[in-house]
């Protein structure tokens, strides 16, 4: 009769609904058959077959899923590797997804598909789950927040075109006024990460120290990419310490670029074959390499241009792989264009994918622990289940509203939300503790008593939850956005704890001990 009595308590069921709401938030799926589709690459058999990247605001669970390839199965990464090895060129691919299907001949090795395992909830895995690199950067030049702003469109930009996915740009500032821009990668080495975020990427093209054209749409109007007709990687010879391969594809120049060769080479002499000077190429002032000009190229408007770069190696194979890395780099600049101003890294922290994995495992594995001796110590003090019990159950919905808020307002779980969530959950615990010794401080009298007791409790809590709030309002601002993700998760366990869960459990623990 008693617990009948609680489902009529409106505390209790604003307690309930916040939970099953937090539950459908968070959207549990105990396996889900499929790969998901983690990026498409621009101009890729499978772009052009209108398959496209899930947008990065989207619900995990949102994801298009890959479930048949040529009417077999996908239920793993494990397929999916397997049929698509198997499909040759020339070869026309059906795809069946849960969204759409999709039919094209592959006409070259690689579909410009990168795939993941599918999500089995809502909650976004921060870095340190996932595996990844994060660089901090700072403008070496003092900035407004739009030109931060500028900088952050150009290197989503630029990241996208060189086929990363999984990205995180975001703004921060720490408490004396310092900008700075975090990035978070899932899946990326920290060289790429180095080379693409900390340069500005600025590309030249110069003749006798003149510039003909830079790099960014407005002097170049296309880039071949992903068509073996124009790019890819032409010879590999032995060098004294390896391999050396070259790589080669072609641009388009605008009007307005391809005058200025004309200009420029006007005036240039003819030796043998070759004008006097080279079309040199500068990567952030550093020369990429150096071309020579056919005579036949002299004063007039080149539209279309031949750009080449070394790839190095200790086998063939690691040259060719280089060569075709240098080659992306250089054509996402080319594509892209350079960043406002130079950054430079303040700090840079890469985590591989195997030990994001173990951390998941062991976070999990901690935490029961951690709840199974907290009830453990409850239950010695006060020697009664009706206490402990309900305490690990306001303690597990908890968790759970905290990690649906995450889940509904796009929060990652990383290591400093985590530890957001513990504080917040070790709070909870004592305000519970709290509340448990002041109601058995004496015999429960009448209404007017129990309600005076709580309002004392509730007096301790709120003094603490105001004291908790001020510490962690620093540290939005505090190691420039590192901490920021501790200082949300925290204040809104503790405010959840104060004005949901802690009001519940008093109902209850009253109700049971009466």
């Amino acid at each position: 009769m008693k617990i009948k009595n609680l489902f009529k308590r409106w505390r209790i069921i604003l307690f309930l609904v916040v939970l099953l709401l937090s539950l459908a938030a968070i959207n549990p799926q105990l396996s889900v058959d499929g790969v998901a589709i983690r990026s498409v690459e621009k101009d890729s058999i499978a772009y052009n077959a209108s398959i496209i990247s899930t947008a990065q605001d989207a619900a995990p669970t949102d994801q298009e899923l890959i479930l048949e390839i040529d009417n077999k199965e996908i239920k793993n990464l494990e397929d999916y590797v397997n049929v698509i090895n198997s499909i040759k060129i020339d070869d026309v691919v059906r795809i069946k997804t849960n969204k759409a299907d999709y039919t094209f001949l592959k006409t070259q090795e690689d579909l410009g598909l990168t795939v993941k395992e599918p999500a089995t909830s809502n909650l976004r895995k921060g870095l340190e789950l996932v595996g990844g690199t994060r660089v901090l950067l700072k403008p070496v030049e003092k900035i407004t927040d739009n030109e931060r702003n500028d900088i952050i469109s150009v290197m989503e930009n630029r990241l996208n075109v060189y086929g990363l996915s999984d990205i995180k740009i975001k703004g921060a500032d720490d408490l004396t006024g310092n900008k700075f821009i975090l990035v978070e990668i899932a899946g990326a080495t920290k060289e790429e990460v180095e080379s693409l975020v900390a340069g500005q990427g600025k590309f030249e093209a110069r003749i006798k120290d003149e510039i003909v054209f830079i790099g960014g749409e407005k002097d170049i109007t296309f880039v071949c990419r992903n068509d073996g007709t124009c790019s890819g990687v032409r010879n590999c010879g032995n060098v004294e310490n390896g391999y050396n391969c070259v790589f080669e594809f072609e641009i388009a120049l605008s009007p307005k670029a391809a005058a200025k060769h004309a200009e420029v080479t006007r005036n240039l002499d003819i030796i043998d074959l070759y004008l006097s000077e080279t079309l040199d190429l500068y990567l952030d002032n550093e020369l990429v390499d150096s071309l020579q000009i056919s005579s036949g190229l002299k004063g007039q408007e080149v539209n279309r241009i031949l750009i080449s770069g070394p790839g190095v190696g200790t086998t063939q194979e690691e040259a060719i792989q280089n060569a075709l890395k240098q080659m992306n780099k250089l054509q996402t600049v080319l594509i892209t264009g350079s960043l406002p101003t130079k950054l430079e890294i303040v700090k840079i922290d890469s985590i591989s994918p195997v030990l994001g994995k173990a951390f998941v495992k062991n976070a999990f594995s901690t935490a029961l622990l951690v709840i199974l001796s907290v009830g453990l110590v409850i239950f010695i003090r006060y020697r009664k289940l009706k206490i402990t019990i309900p305490m690990m159950i306001t303690v597990l919905s908890e968790i759970i509203i905290i990690l649906g808020f995450a889940a509904l307002f796009k929060q990652s779980l990383d290591l400093a939300a985590i530890a957001g969530i513990i504080a917040a959950v070790g709070t909870g615990v004592d305000d519970q503790i709290v509340i448990v010794d002041e109601i058995l401080s004496k015999p429960i009298g009448d209404e007017e008593e129990w309600k005076k007791r709580i309002k004392k409790a509730f007096f301790i809590i709120i003094a603490a939850y105001a004291t908790t709030v001020a510490a962690m309002m620093p540290l939005f601002k505090a190691g420039a956005g590192l901490l920021t993700g501790f200082a949300i998760v925290t204040i809104v366990g503790v405010s959840i704890g104060v004005l949901i869960t802690r009001p519940a459990f008093a109902v209850i623990i009253k109700t049971l001990l009466e």
